[in-house]
């Protein structure tokens, strides 16, 4: 039962990465670069870092 609450967690933290790297990378991609793709693309990969080191980060703690 443990197990999947962690895996949860974990999802948890990469979804909510994402759902801010997302719109904040929209933003800055059409004043930066005028194109809301590449500030998409930026903002995806900001959002999976994230959310991916502060689960590692929690696993750590656990």
């Amino acid at each position: 039962m443990l197990s999947k609450n962690r895996k949860a967690t974990g999802d948890t933290y990469l979804a909510a990465g994402i759902g801010i790297g997302l719109p904040l990378g929209a933003v800055l991609g059409l004043t930066i670069f005028d194109d809301i793709a590449i500030g998409v693309g930026i903002g995806l990969v900001f959002g999976i870092t994230v959310g991916t080191t502060i689960d590692s980060h929690k696993t750590k703690k656990e």
